[in-house]
Order: structure tokens, then C-alpha cells, then sequence
């Protein structure tokens, strides 16, 4: 199957993997700029919910807006659980306002949502109703520690899945690590010394879970010791 036509989620579906997945986040407004760390919170309708960080200077704020409403930018940072070059996989942008929700809360109100990939090069409007509908990759909340432990083990996975990449890219390649995980397949970063590319190998059916994802891996890995071994692709430190 070509990268062309291998499935991937959609941009809806990569951004709610983003919220359901991440641990902090920034929230700007017209008077400050704070990084919340583990003080938020994400609904089944996609609705962000935060609470007041001990400084209180969001609360501050808008306890004396106009309307009862305080115009924020909310911007998520999904980063690479491996060591790879340019780490920042994705960067989720969430304009809109936020307004108070009980004492201790606040509630963001999205007006726009926009989804940066492939290093600022690939930026995606996504639709508020398309994000309210759509579902978080099942492995979303997995994802990192299920990296970790490919990249932990890579002499025993990643360098036996090297041999599904194309040959092309195994040309002057300087290392291959695991970059993302998702139902649909394992994507591989290739490193050269001055670039890199990324090659999805699709699983069969999507994965549904974890341990699901975790049969789909070794699968791949069955399809690819099945394969005659050529020159050794490294696989980095």
C-alpha cells in the first residue's frame, strides 16, 4: 500500500487525539500568558474545561470582563515521546473566549480551530462541528509510553520494521525511529544527515485498543522478518 493511499486519521480526528492526549497548554489573554499543567480537562463534546491556576489571574480577569466573557487563545503542543529532530509533531490553536463555570472553573468557548503539522508547513482550518464530533485516536492517551518501548527496544522492532520501508529512503540514512502510533499504523521517522522523512506502515484492520495495536505491531514485524535482510539501516542511539 503507498503513503498516498495508506489510511490516516483525519485533522478533526488528530486534534481531539491533541486534547484528549495533552498535559499542559497555554492560554493567552489581552493582560497574560500561562502554561496550565495538568489543570484541564476535555468532555465527550470536546468542551475544554480548566481550572483556575493558583495565581487566579485568569479568574482575576474575567471577574471584571465586559459580558461576563474573556477573549482567549488556547494553544496545545504535541511533542514526540522519542528523541527525534524536530520533536514538535503538532501545535493545536484554539481561539475563542472562556467564562466562568462555578467557583473554582472555567469553561473555553471555541470560535476557530486551527492544526499546524509536518514542522509549520501543513496548516488545516478545522471545522468547530467536525471537532465536537470527532472521536480521539483509541491509542491517544497510550501512545507515549507505547513509543517509548519500541524505541527502548528498537533492536528487537524498529530495526526488523526498517525492512518495510522503501529502499529509496534507506539511502543515506543515518537512523529510524518510532514517531507516532495511531489505529490506523506506526509511523517511522528516517533521519539523514541534514533531512528527514517519514514513512506510515499501515496495520491490516484498525486497532481498537492497546493490546489490539500491540498485535497489529507484531504482525508487522512477522511481515517483516519474512523479508530477505539487506544492508542494516541504523537505527540511532
Amino acid at each position: 500500500m503507498s503513503a498516498a493511499t495508506c489510511p490516516e486519521p483525519t485533522p478533526a480526528e488528530r486534534a481531539r487525539s491533541v486534547l484528549s492526549a495533552a498535559g499542559s497548554l497555554t492560554v493567552t489573554t489581552h493582560g497574560h500568558r500561562v502554561e496550565l499543567i495538568g489543570l484541564h480537562t476535555v468532555d465527550a463534546a470536546a468542551r475544554l474545561l480548566l481550572q483556575n491556576p493558583p495565581d487566579a489571574h485568569l479568574a482575576a480577569e474575567l471577574a471584571v470582563a465586559p459580558h461576563g466573557d474573556l477573549a482567549a487563545l488556547v494553544e496545545f503542543t504535541d511533542v514526540a515521546p522519542v528523541a527525534v529532530r524536530d520533536r514538535v509533531r503538532a501545535r493545536l490553536t484554539l481561539g475563542g473566549w472562556l467564562t466562568a463555570l462555578g467557583p473554582k472553573a472555567l469553561v473555553f468557548h471555541p470560535a476557530r480551530a486551527v492544526l499546524t503539522e509536518d514542522g509549520g508547513t501543513t496548516t488545516t482550518v478545522v471545522g468547530l462541528d467536525e471537532l465536537t464530533l470527532a472521536a480521539p485516536d483509541p491509542l491517544a492517551t497510550h501512545e507515549a509510553e507505547m513509543l517509548a518501548r519500541l524505541d527502548a527496544a528498537h533492536a528487537d522492532t524498529v530495526a526488523p520494521l526498517a525492512r518495510l520501508l522503501p529502499p529509496r529512503l534507506q539511502l543515506g540514512a543515518t537512523g529510524v525511529r518510532p514517531l507516532r502510533l495511531d489505529r490506523h499504523g506506526l509511523v517511522l521517522r528516517v533521519e539523514t544527515p541534514d533531512a528527514h522523512h517519514d514513512t506510515r506502515l499501515p496495520f491490516a484492520t484498525p486497532a481498537t485498543h492497546p493490546g489490539d495495536a500491540v498485535r497489529r505491531i507484531h504482525a508487522l514485524l512477522a511481515e517483516a522478518t519474512a523479508r530477505p535482510r539487506r544492508r542494516r539501516l541504523p537505527t540511532g542511539s
